[in-house]
């Protein structure tokens, strides 16, 4: 048992280091001990094997984590130390070791010298050209262009006759173009990188094709500033579209969280016509149920454990069965007796928000929490230029998720029907046998779970915090009037309109009057069309 636990110790540890070439760590032994016949061969070998391992040694050598170890007055070999293990490099194995051992290990470690760390630093800067992943190779490159060593502008060009990937040869040729803005043999030259860095969109390049353009002003070569300020035009352009487009994506982001929100709400509302103001604070309920997911897996597993990775999605049934437990009892002992009378409902509800609010803060602070992010989660996808958030992405997607799910409850069961038919004519429903109570109290608890999902969600997007749901209920209302009370195509298209506008509107004339700018387009569309998108058309006889 123990040795199988020390083998899924050292699996999960040459992960971590990012080893996966015997090749690799035989070369790195070599140079540490001083083997190699032709130190600049093992040196480019290393650099062209685009193996993370290699910087991951080169940093642990640097900084003391590296020995050198005779067993026995046997050769020497290599030893890391991870933890509190020691592994033999070369075959990734754990020394058993005699304290007396670790002592004399401990006694030799082994570091390299100043000239070969000056040479080693190029070898890391360099490695990850040749990895095997597209991106590593692109922002490696784009890393090295921008330093404007003019060591590494053979090293990019070398690559470029080598690259077969065509996104990642374009990052090349830029790194090239921006390294020869300072390294450039000619003016020619240089006049050909600017251009191509304009044709490349090449934000990274923007500020130092400026201050060429500045000084070619200054010294008068109207060829080259004219060359610059096109080039500068065209980057601006791009900034430009990139800036539209992450506004619409954040939009739609923004816009899916309402979905989630609102269809609850949705339903909730055009099922007992109350105006639930404490919704918003089922929304609370979903991002704390995953901060203290977080804090368990944290403290149980450890944050690089892989076991972490699994605490967010956990979180989210978990979130909606907490939310939707508390909605099932609220509804019972609280909401069934305000049904029809919004007034009453809206002072009710107002007041059990602001005691659902202190609670918050009694238990968790009035400070806001920050949620850990899974791997999967904590990255960002780039597609022609525009970074989007995965963690945003994948909000998008649930909701997509969360609208066929709600349509499928309400069209493709028992409880989906029940619900529209008290929907249609409450007294008519329980004449027929429905069971009214039981379908108002599942599908409130339904509601408040899907609100609760959603702020599991945005507990990946933004802090978690007391008045977090707030920022989020006069928008679901807003969602579910335009959309048509009850309608969930049109709480769902009316949500992503109302998202989209908000943030085209906030960049361009500022947060605070981009949300009077959304409430006065929704008043005069509503005195267009009072009924929203799909005005509800009910059989009810009870108004």
């Amino acid at each position: 048992m123990k040795k199988s636990l020390f083998v899924l110790l050292f699996t999960l540890v040459a992960n971590l280091w990012g080893q996966d070439d015997p090749r690799v760590r035989q070369l790195l032994e070599d140079l540490a001990l001083e083997r190699a016949d032709d130190q600049d061969a093992l040196l480019d070998e290393l650099a062209n094997s685009g193996d993370s391992f290699v910087t991951s040694f080169v940093d642990a050598w640097r900084t003391g984590e590296v020995y050198q170890y005779a067993p026995d007055g046997s050769d020497p070999i290599i030893v890391i130390k991870v933890s509190e293990a020691y592994i033999q490099l070369s075959t990734w194995e754990e020394l058993e070791l005699t304290p007396s051992q670790i002592e004399e290990i401990e006694d030799n470690k082994s570091r390299p010298s100043r000239r070969l760390r000056r040479t080693l630093s190029r070898v890391t800067d360099t490695v990850d050209l040749a990895s095997k992943d597209v991106g590593t190779r692109k922002a490696a490159a784009l890393k090295l262009g921008q330093s404007q060593n003019q060591e590494y502008l053979e090293i990019l060009r070398a690559r470029l006759e080598k690259e077969e990937n065509s996104s990642a040869a374009e990052a090349l040729r830029e790194a090239i173009a921006i390294s020869l803005l300072a390294n450039y043999s000619s003016p020619e030259e240089l006049k050909e990188a600017i251009a191509a860095l304009g044709e490349f969109r090449s934000i990274g390049a923007k500020s130092k094709i400026e201050t060429i353009r500045d000084k070619a002003l200054e010294e008068g070569d109207e060829d080259l500033a004219a060359i610059a300020t096109q080039s500068v035009k065209y980057i601006e352009d791009h900034e430009a579209i990139l800036r539209h487009a992450g506004s619409i994506f954040r939009g739609i982001s923004t816009g899916s969280i309402l979905l989630i929100v609102a269809f609850g709400l949705a339903i909730t509302f055009g099922l007992m016509g109350i105006i639930n103001m404490a919704h918003g604070e089922f929304v609370a309920i979903g991002g704390y149920t995953c901060y203290v997911m977080n804090q368990f897996f944290s403290e149980a597993y450890g944050t690089q454990s892989d076991a972490y990775q699994w605490f967010f999605w956990c979180s989210i049934p978990l979130s909606f069965l907490v939310a939707g437990t508390l909605g099932w009892l609220l509804e019972i002992s609280f909401f069934r007796f305000l049904y029809k009378r919004p007034l009453e409902s809206l002072l009710a509800t107002w007041g059990l928000s602001m005691v659902m609010r202190q609670m918050f803060r009694l238990i968790f602070g009035a400070a806001n929490v920050q949620v850990g992010n899974p791997e999967v989660l904590s990255g960002n996808v780039e597609f022609w230029g525009l970074a989007m958030s995965e963690a945003r992405i994948f909000a998008i997607g649930f909701a997509g998720f969360v609208a066929l799910l709600t349509w499928a409850l309400l069209t493709k069961t028992n409880l989906g029907l029940f619900i529209r038919a008290v929907m249609q004519n409450r007294n008519m429903a329980s004449s027929l046998g429905i069971p009214v109570k039981r379908v108002n109290s599942l599908t409130f608890a339904f509601g408040c779970g899907l609100a609760a999902m959603a702020g599991a969600v945005l507990s990946q997007i933004g802090n978690v915090g007391p008045e977090m749901g707030q920022a989020y209920i006069v928008q679901s209302f807003m969602v579910v009037v335009v959309g048509g009370v009850g309608n969930l195509l049109g709480a769902g298209l009316s949500a992503l309109g109302i998202g989209v506008v908000d943030q085209i509107l906030q960049p361009l004339i500022g947060p605070i009057m981009g949300t009077i700018a959304v409430l006065f387009i929704i008043i005069l569309f509503l005195q267009r069309k009072p009924g929203g998108l799909f005005p509800t058309k009910s059989r009810s006889m009870e108004d």
